[in-house]
């Protein structure tokens, strides 16, 4: 990625996720499909941890940072009813879903080429001595840094546990509730865009009072009220009371996840309103570290996402879906404890 400009970089993720999407519309064979959420998870990162930066060096770039950060609550709000309505008529071909996402793919790497083309040829090859040697050697020397850094895994632990909660709880919703609720796809189908639509609204209206209030402390309330919520979900078997639960636990929990909140303004730290863990992580590490260790917080935070809920898959083929809640349950307490885990900060005043 040193040798690949901003735009090239932004391009070949797209690509690489529109790859994933058309190597699953007729149905490969499950080994493949598993490769598949490989590719598109590798696309991910070379959008969201470039595109994150790039915004964040523009002025203004709290309102900017918490705006895309909502869109990305609102795509996966729309997905939900497409997939249904696909699901719902044509049940033995859902896979044709994933043609709704290369068109939406497509547009995104035509869009993302044409904005970025100033920057999609490959840097011009330095001499050995030349700039191309110092940026691989402060690239190493920053990731030698990053793994020593015992803060880096305190905030992955969180980050590891909150995406594992919300995945989980968005993806095995809908068997859920159709196994243990006895509901029926065209109803349950789009109750995980309650899910989404709270994160959504939770990104957009508490940003502000969660800066006013402080991110520890309301981080902490978050949890609190995800909790009862999910205890709520849970415990009242009502097909409405599940879809209200799970929107409101969407908007105490979409703010946690951090739009950056400190970045790189012209030499200068900038503390931006739009966060609540990265607000954190941004002033644990200093200035040089900060991009390496919040990569490697993103990765392991994505590792979060697919380990938990691949294993609550292994527990419910053999113990049921019911077993679903329990598991939500432990990985929101775990969620509390390791914010309780993160250092705190001393206020600086760059």
């Amino acid at each position: 990625m040193r040798y690949l400009g901003l735009g090239a970089i932004l391009t070949l993720g797209a690509f690489i996720q529109v790859v994933a999407h058309v190597l699953r519309c007729w149905t490969p064979p499950f080994a493949l499909y598993v490769v598949t959420f490989f590719l598109q998870a590798m696309g991910m990162a070379y959008n969201e941890s470039h595109a994150n930066t790039f915004v964040a060096s523009i002025d203004g770039a709290h309102r900017l940072l918490g705006f895309i950060h909502a869109m990305y609550a609102l795509g996966t709000l729309v997905s939900p009813f497409i997939a249904t309505a696909v699901a719902s008529k044509v049940p033995d071909r859902w896979p044709l879903f994933y043609i709704y996402l290369v068109g939406i793919g497509s547009l995104n790497t035509l869009a993302v080429a044409l904005t970025f083309r100033d920057s999609l040829k490959p840097r011009p090859k330095a001499t050995e001595d030349g700039p191309a040697t110092s940026r691989s050697k402060t690239a190493n020397r920053d990731i030698i840094a990053a793994l020593k850094s015992p803060p880096v895994y305190l905030l992955s632990m969180f980050y590891f546990f909150m995406l594992g909660t919300g995945i989980t709880a968005g993806g095995w919703v809908v068997e859920y509730l159709i196994q243990a609720r006895n509901g029926h796809l065209p109803e349950v189908g789009y109750v995980p865009a309650a899910l989404w639509g709270g994160i959504f609204v939770g990104r957009v209206l508490l940003a502000e009072p969660t800066h006013r209030f402080g991110e520890r402390r309301m981080t902490m309330a978050y949890c609190v009220l995800i909790l009862v919520l999910q205890l709520v979900f849970w415990l009242v078997p009502n097909l409405i009371s599940s879809a209200v639960s799970l929107c409101l636990l969407g908007v105490f929990y979409g703010p946690m996840f951090a739009t950056v909140s400190a970045v790189l303004h012209h030499g200068e730290v900038v503390y931006t309103e739009a966060s609540q863990g990265m607000s954190i992580g941004s002033k644990l590490f200093s200035k040089e570290l900060q991009p390496t260790a919040l990569g490697f917080v993103f990765v392991l935070a994505q590792a979060g996402g697919a380990f938990f809920p691949a294993v609550t898959g292994i527990i419910a083929s053999r113990a049921g879906v019911k077993i679903m809640q329990p598991i939500l349950v432990g990985l929101i307490v775990a969620l509390g404890i390791s914010w309780v885990l993160v250092p705190r900060v001393k206020k600086r005043d760059e």
